[in-house]
């Protein structure tokens, strides 16, 4: 029986639980808006520099807008525009490539894996999951792609190393198994499907945040890679994008450093530091047009498993 105590009581709780609603949307969006400035801000000075004359950087520091606009640094970095479109093309095919390939590996790992009419899975499940404890070290793992593959200086090398990572061979074992259930499998079989036409057919679909979420790591990895040209490739024509950009610095700085050394008086002064920014816009711009087009499997993906009902 509603009394007139028992309904005054409700419509305090209901004001209480509005009132504790609105702070915390009100504390949850100042966070994630001063987060985002956080975030944005490094950004935006880069960004902000690569237009600026060295000199204004130099003596007046970043500023969110160029006090003194110029593309000195754009004109350093594409001094010679035939090694930098080269450069690009050598990333753009080892990230296509070894993305979709190390797509179609970790899938069908992860597929493998997950299986539990599979018997050594978690045998095979522990020797990956070791190697991410213990590795045989930089020493061995160059002598063994360089002497015994013999893969100095060719576009395997800069595609083979980074096909699988343990990591995301358990992280889509993971969301394989979360997207898959064993019912539906089974089912498939009685319909006569094989393996290859149940990871064709549903695997593949079902798990397509997942996908999304590895591509995008492992996509990220090879657009950034810069360790693999260091140790293997000598054809500066087959450089990838971030090496060839690294080894500009690395000689406008020398050549900048020698100058002040020796007292020589270059011709032109070197804008080490707008250049700097203009490497970091270029090596990072095209990248990150492909985050919006993944974003909603990858906000997805991350959360798959998070619910359990």
């Amino acid at each position: 029986m509603n009394t007139p105590m028992n309904t005054h009581t409700r419509t305090n709780t209901r004001l209480r639980d509005s009132e504790f609603t609105f702070m915390f949307q009100l504390i949850a969006y100042s966070v994630i808006i001063i987060l985002s400035i956080m975030c944005l801000l490094p950004f935006l000075l880069i960004l902000s520099g690569s237009f600026s004359s060295n000199e204004s950087i130099v003596r007046d520091g970043y500023h969110l807008f160029p006090t003194d606009f110029s593309l000195e640094g754009y004109k350093m970095v594409f001094t010679f525009p035939t090694k930098v479109l080269k450069a690009y093309g050598v990333t753009v095919f080892t990230t296509v490539v070894g993305t979709t390939l190390g797509l179609f590996l970790i899938t069908m790992a992860g597929f493998v894996l997950q299986r539990k009419d599979f018997k050594y899975r978690n045998t095979f499940s522990f020797f990956i999951y070791f190697t991410t404890l213990f590795g045989g070290g930089l020493v061995p793992w160059y002598i063994m792609l360089a002497n015994y593959f013999n893969l100095m200086d060719t576009y395997t090398v800069l595609i083979f190393p980074g096909l699988m990572t343990p990591f995301l061979i358990i992280l889509m074992k993971n969301f394989i198994r979360s997207a898959v259930p064993d019912e539906l499998i089974e089912s498939a079989k009685i319909d006569g499907a094989n393996d290859f036409r149940i990871y064709f057919s549903i695997v593949l679909k079902l798990a397509m945040p997942g996908i999304a979420t590895v591509g995008l790591f492992l996509a990220l990895g090879y657009w950034n890679d810069w360790f693999t040209s260091s140790l293997f490739i000598n054809n500066p024509d087959m450089y990838q994008l971030q090496f060839y950009l690294y080894n500009t610095m690395n000689t406008i700085t020398f050549i900048d450093q020698m100058a002040i050394g020796t007292g020589i008086t270059l011709s032109q002064d070197v804008p080490t530091e707008s250049t700097k920014m203009a490497m970091a816009i270029v090596v990072t711009g095209p990248i990150l047009f492909l985050y919006p087009f993944v974003q909603r499997y990858f906000v997805k993906g991350l959360t798959i498993g998070a619910v359990k009902g």
